[in-house]
């Protein structure tokens, strides 16, 4: 457990870089279409430190694919819900989502995240296909 507790940190730490980054590429472009044109100090403040965090979790959660015990279904289960709170809490408390808006938020997440995870199962299926198939011609007797 401590071996997982670890990887959790070192891959949090190492990409929570991140979300500060990605935080000012939508600043700049939502001043740059006047959506936003002042920030005060609490909300840059804010934003920055939760977005840390946010990516720190996130990142990290994704150690629960190393863990042999858990299905791979369970531990995808595991990974959407840890990154659905993770986003929705750090949204609400920015004030990014109003609280009657939580329902559209949950439906583009849930059909996100069952998008990229359907286009990684066809990727990973094509590849383990050609793997076997070249497996399968090498051994052929000749």
């Amino acid at each position: 457990m401590k071996k997982h507790i670890k990887n959790f940190c070192i891959r949090g730490a190492t990409f929570a870089w991140s979300g500060p980054v990605i935080l000012a590429i939508v600043w700049l472009v939502l001043q740059a279409a006047g959506v936003v044109t002042t920030l005060t100090v609490y909300e840059v403040a804010l934003g920055i430190v939760s977005m840390t965090i946010m990516a720190f979790l996130a990142a990290g959660v994704s150690i629960v694919y190393q863990i042999e015990s858990l299905p791979k279904a369970f531990a995808g289960l595991i990974q959407m819900s840890v990154l659905y709170l993770d986003y929705l809490g750090f949204y609400l408390l920015n004030g990014w989502i109003p609280w009657s808006k939580i329902w559209i938020f949950t439906a583009i997440f849930v059909v996100a995240f069952a998008l990229v995870w359907f286009i990684i199962y066809i990727t990973v299926r094509v590849k383990v296909g050609k793997m076997n198939r070249s497996v399968v011609g090498e051994n052929r007797p000749r």
